[in-house]
């Protein structure tokens, strides 16, 4: 069975998200992405874990089910902030469970040592080698996967606190470790240039902290397996059934290039190198960008595949392309109209960035719209890229819409 599967989100009790991030809104724009298994997102909090448990029934696969028959697997995000060999560490670490009993023993080790009520992706001051050691003393089928990798202030290989290998940062423990998450601002051809991740299986999931059709399964996972958790799991830590991932653009995560949000700053890597990584303006460091930081680990040139590699599709999310098309935000009533159409025809937001034939996308919207679609899905679309939290930008040239249609001319007029 094909599971197309965004394996890390959040909850409304984590912060800086959704009010209405429950587990109907989770599912609803699930469906209208094209997902058919989510993470639950924050187990560790014990509010949403009661939520889960009313709205979620288990069974003996380790895949839990909705009330219509969604999947979702338990899932949830920790904040290790620690210090080890002198500098100061900030990581974040994703972890999947398999039932409920589970993630209610990993609540009992983790209040031991500190709060998990106030945050649903809780912080804790003790190591990632610690994390490790104790979730797989409560359940050897727990997963960790260390979180947007390569993220400035809170990843593995961040430039602001993380290490240079996943051996420096778990030691040993690194042999539990299966899986990297390469997060919005890289993408596989990227951590490719790693011969060290060669073992790891690259994932790629949202982190999304709101359900809107922008965020949730904008990166995604597409296995070939049964919908169980313990083939969900060995196809992980194996790569067998694993087929490819789902990503943005990496140019659109927040922080692909190096620069300095306060001053408008942006630079490629040389260029920061020239400038010792200091902004020009107000002399200040700059704040090191995934791109720059692959360059400094990296002991491949650019192009390099290595075998069994599993490939990947890149893409902007349906919403980004409309708003950039209509020259207005992601949430506009344009926007939504347009895009509900779409879903209308076509079922699902990745049928239509993925699947959809030009022609049938012709006879469904206006033509420049369905242009734009295939240009993206080409790769040949422009992206201002971001920086220092900033997202990417994309750019579609001719962005007024232009139709060979009088009548369907008359209905987009209202856009403009």
């Amino acid at each position: 069975m094909k599971l197309i599967a965004d394996l890390q989100v959040h909850s409304r009790f984590s912060r800086a998200t959704s009010k209405q991030l429950n587990l109907e809104n989770l599912e609803k724009y699930a469906k209208i992405k094209g997902l058919n298994l989510l993470g639950t997102g924050d187990i560790t909090h014990p509010e949403w874990l009661k939520e889960l448990k009313a709205g979620l029934s288990e069974n003996d696969s380790g895949i839990l089910k909705s009330k219509s028959g969604f999947n979702f697997v338990l899932q949830g995000e920790i904040s290790n902030i620690y210090t080890q060999d002198g500098k100061a560490r900030r990581i974040h670490n994703v972890i999947l469970a398999k039932n409920f009993e589970i993630v209610e023993q990993i609540q009992e080790a983790l209040k031991k040592k500190g709060r998990i009520d106030y945050d649903g992706r809780p912080i804790f001051g003790f190591n990632c080698i610690e994390l490790v050691e104790m979730m797989k003393n409560i359940d050897e089928k727990i997963e960790i996967v260390p979180a947007h990798a390569w993220t400035p202030w809170f990843s593995l290989f961040g430039s602001m606190s993380g290490f240079d290998s996943v051996e420096e940062c778990f030691k040993d423990q690194a042999k539990h470790i299966h899986a990297i998450e390469t997060g919005l601002s890289s993408d596989p051809a990227m951590n490719w240039r790693l011969s060290q991740l060669d073992k790891y299986t690259l994932v790629s999931s949202s982190d999304a902290h709101s359900f809107w059709p922008w965020r949730i399964g904008r990166e995604a996972n597409v296995f070939d397996i049964n919908p169980t958790y313990d083939d969900l799991i060995n196809s992980i830590r194996t790569k067998k059934g694993f087929l490819h991932t789902i990503e943005v653009d990496p140019n659109y995560g927040k922080y692909h290039l190096d620069g300095h949000r306060s001053c408008n700053i942006c630079m490629e890597p040389k260029e920061s190198l020239k400038n010792k990584n200091i902004c020009p303006k107000c002399k200040r460091p700059l704040t090191i960008g995934v791109l720059n930081r692959v360059e400094q680990l990296a002991d491949r040139e650019e192009g390099y595949k290595p075998k069994g590699a599993a490939p990947f599709k890149s893409l902007i999310p349906l919403s980004e392309i409309l708003a950039s098309l209509f020259n207005s935000s992601v949430a506009s009533k344009k926007v939504f109209a347009e895009y509900y159409s779409l879903i209308k025809h076509f079922e699902t937001e990745l049928n239509i960035l993925l699947e959809a034939k030009k022609e049938e996308l012709i006879k469904s919207t206006d033509e420049k719209i369905a242009n734009a679609i295939i240009v993206v899905r080409e790769g040949k679309a422009k992206i201002k890229p971001g920086y220092d939290g900033v997202y990417g930008q994309l750019i579609l040239e001719n962005s007024e819409l232009k139709s060979t249609n009088d009548k369907k001319q008359q209905g987009l007029n209202k856009f403009f």
